[in-house]
C-alpha cells in the first residue's frame, strides 16, 4: 500500500493551499494536512506535526511548511520515507527580513490583518499568467480565518527559525526541490543551492509560476509530485 502523504501548509494558510493535490492523490493514498497553529516556534510546529502524523509518511511542505518539514526531518528522519520542499528556504532569517516583519506585526496587532496580508502576498509574487485575483482572494480568506494571533506567532517563529543546511546534507531519501521560475519571495537560485546540498535530490522549476505552484499550476505540480512519490526508495 502506498505510504501516506503529509502536507504542511505555508504561513497563514490551511488545507485549501493543497486543494488540487488532495483531490488528485487521495484516490490512491491517505492524504493528511498538518495543523501548525498555536505554536510559538518552528520547533514546536514540527513536534505538533509528529504528534499526529502516521508512523511513516511522505512529507511535503510549501514556504513556511517547507521550513517546518526540514525541522521534522531533523528530529525524526526515520519516520519520513521521502521529502518534497517547495518554494521555501533552508537558511535562517536574515536581520533585514526579520526587521521587516516588525511593522507587519504592529499593524496586525492594531487590527489591520487584511491590509498587512496585502503586503505579505502581493500580486507580483505570483506568475504573470496565474489566476492572481482568485489565489490572492483565497490567501486572504485563509489568513482571516486563522486570525491576528496566529499571524504574530508564525511571524515570530520565522524570525527565530534555525538554519537547516546541515539537515539537508544528511537526507538519504527521494527528495524533490520545487519552485516557480517567477517566485520573487524564495528565489529559484536558492532552490538550486538546496538541491545541490541534498543527495538524490531532483530539482523542478516550473515556468510561468510564482510562489504558490500548488494553486498556480496544479497539473505541473502534481506531475512533479507524482514522479517523486513513485521514485524508488533509497537504501540508507
Amino acid at each position: 500500500m502506498a505510504e501516506p502523504l503529509l502536507l504542511i501548509p505555508g504561513m497563514m494558510c490551511d488545507a485549501r493551499l493543497f486543494g488540487p493535490q488532495i483531490a488528485d492523490f487521495s484516490a490512491e493514498r491517505a492524504v493528511h494536512v498538518a495543523c501548525v497553529t498555536k505554536c510559538e516556534t518552528i520547533e514546536e510546529m514540527a513536534q505538533a506535526v509528529l504528534a499526529t502524523a502516521p508512523e511513516h509518511f511522505a512529507l511535503a511542505g510549501l514556504s513556511m511548511g517547507g521550513i517546518v518539514a526540514m525541522e521534522v526531518l531533523r528530529r525524526a528522519p526515520e519516520r519520513v520515507t521521502r521529502v518534497a520542499l517547495m518554494d521555501t528556504n533552508s537558511q535562517s532569517e536574515t536581520p533585514a527580513v526579520a526587521a521587516s516583519r516588525e511593522p507587519q506585526i504592529v499593524g496586525v496587532m492594531a487590527g489591520r490583518l487584511a491590509e498587512v496580508m496585502n503586503d505579505v502576498m502581493r500580486p507580483e509574487y505570483l506568475g504573470e499568467n496565474s489566476p492572481r485575483s482568485e489565489i490572492l482572494a483565497l490567501m486572504q480568506d485563509m489568513a482571516l480565518a486563522l486570525g491576528e494571533g496566529e499571524f504574530v506567532r508564525q511571524s515570530r517563529a520565522l524570525q527565530r527559525r534555525p538554519d537547516q543546511q546541515k539537515t539537508l546534507r544528511k537526507i538519504r531519501m527521494p527528495a524533490l526541490v520545487l519552485c516557480g521560475a517567477e517566485d520573487k519571495l524564495t528565489l529559484p537560485r536558492r532552490h538550486e543551492f538546496m538541491s545541490e546540498l541534498i543527495p538524490y535530490a531532483t530539482l523542478r522549476i516550473i515556468e510561468g509560476v510564482g510562489h504558490v505552484p500548488t494553486l498556480e499550476a496544479p497539473d505541473a505540480t502534481n506531475a512533479a509530485l507524482r514522479d517523486w512519490l513513485n521514485a524508488p526508495l533509497v537504501l540508507r
